[in-house]
C-alpha cells in the first residue's frame, strides 16, 4: 500500500503550462517556465518575490542553467542562450526549424553537463518527433526518432540509468547510460502506466534512486522504486500536474508546476489553483541539476 501524502500552493501564480522547474543554490530562487506564455521566471521562497521574463517566440519547451551563467532554452526553432541581466536570447543552434508545426520540448543535461531534449509537433499526435543529445562543443546527435511527446528525462544516481518518457504511450522507459560516452543502450520499458490515472510528464530523481513522476490529467505525482514499483503518492486539488523537483538549502522540498491549459470553463471551476505552483515535503532528498557546459 502506497503512502499517501497531500501536496498545498507555494505560489499562486497562472501558469498555462508551467514546466521544468529547476532551483537555484546561488539566488536561493526557484526558477521554471510557463511554455505557453512563452516565460522564464522565477521566485523566492522566503521573499515571495516573483520576476517573469518574456521570451521571443511561440513557445520554450525546456530548459537549463549554464555553467558559464545564463541559462539554455529549448525554443521553437532550436537552443537559444539567454542572459538573465539583460533578459536577451541568442540562438546557439537550430534544431528541427525547418520541419513545419515542430518544436522542442522537455530536456535535461547530464553530469557531464550534454543536453538531452526531445522534439515533436505541436498541435498534430503521432510519432514525428525525435530525441537528440546535444554536446557542450553544440555537435548535435539524433538518438532515436518516432517520438510522440519526450517526456520525463531524468539520469540515476550512479549515472548508469536514464528515464525516459512518451506521454500519449503511458510508458516510462530506461535504458542503460554510459556517461563517459554519452551513449544510452538497451531500451525497456520501466513502468506501463497505462492503468494509472493520467499520463507519464515531467520527473525528479531522489537520493535512493526513486522516480517521482508528475501525471498529466491524473491530480497526483507518483514515487516509483528503482524496481518499478508505487510506493508514495501526492495527491494535488488540481487535474493537471506537469513536472516535479527537489528544492531548498537541503534539496529535501518537492515543488509541482501544474497547468490550466485546455481546460472548459466547467472543468477549472473546482480548481482555481490550476496553473499554481505546489509544495510537498516528502521525507525524502533529491539533487542539483547539472548545468549545460555549452
Amino acid at each position: 500500500m502506497a503512502d499517501v501524502l497531500k501536496a498545498e500552493c507555494a505560489f499562486k501564480c497562472r501558469d498555462a503550462l508551467g514546466e521544468v522547474p529547476l532551483w537555484n543554490a546561488q539566488d536561493g530562487r526557484l526558477w521554471w517556465i510557463d511554455v505557453r506564455a512563452p516565460l522564464l521566471q522565477h521566485w523566492h521562497p522566503g521573499t515571495g518575490e516573483h520576476r517573469q521574463f518574456k521570451l521571443p517566440t511561440t513557445s520554450v519547451g525546456s530548459w537549463a542553467f549554464r555553467e558559464r551563467g545564463g541559462a539554455l532554452l529549448s525554443l521553437q526553432d532550436g537552443l537559444y542562450g539567454f542572459d538573465h541581466s539583460s533578459g536577451k536570447c541568442e540562438r546557439l543552434l537550430a534544431l528541427e526549424d525547418k520541419i513545419p508545426g515542430h518544436r522542442l520540448n522537455d530536456g535535461r543535461p547530464d553530469t557531464r553537463g550534454r543536453f538531452w531534449v526531445g522534439t515533436m509537433h505541436d498541435t498534430e499526435r503521432g510519432p514525428l518527433g525525435s530525441f537528440y543529445r546535444v554536446d557542450p562543443d553544440l555537435s548535435v546527435r539524433k538518438v532515436f526518432d518516432q517520438v510522440d511527446i519526450p517526456n520525463s528525462t531524468v539520469f540515476s544516481p550512479d549515472d548508469k540509468l536514464m528515464y525516459f518518457a512518451d506521454t500519449p504511450a503511458k510508458k516510462i522507459w530506461v535504458f542503460d547510460y554510459d556517461g563517459a560516452e554519452g551513449r544510452i543502450s538497451n531500451r525497456r520499458v520501466f513502468v506501463d502506466c497505462a492503468d494509472e490515472a493520467g499520463a507519464p510528464d515531467g520527473s525528479a530523481i531522489d537520493t535512493d534512486g526513486c522516480l517521482w513522476n508528475a501525471k498529466y490529467g491524473g491530480s497526483r505525482i507518483v514515487r516509483y522504486t528503482p524496481a518499478g514499483k508505487i510506493d508514495r503518492v501526492i495527491e494535488l486539488p488540481v487535474t493537471q500536474p506537469t513536472c516535479c523537483t527537489f528544492a531548498g538549502p537541503q534539496l529535501d522540498t518537492l515543488y509541482i508546476t501544474t497547468a490550466y491549459q485546455k481546460l472548459t470553463p466547467e472543468q477549472l471551476a473546482p480548481q482555481p489553483l490550476a496553473g499554481a505552483l505546489f509544495v510537498a515535503h516528502t521525507g525524502a532528498k533529491g539533487f542539483a541539476v547539472p548545468r549545460f557546459a555549452g
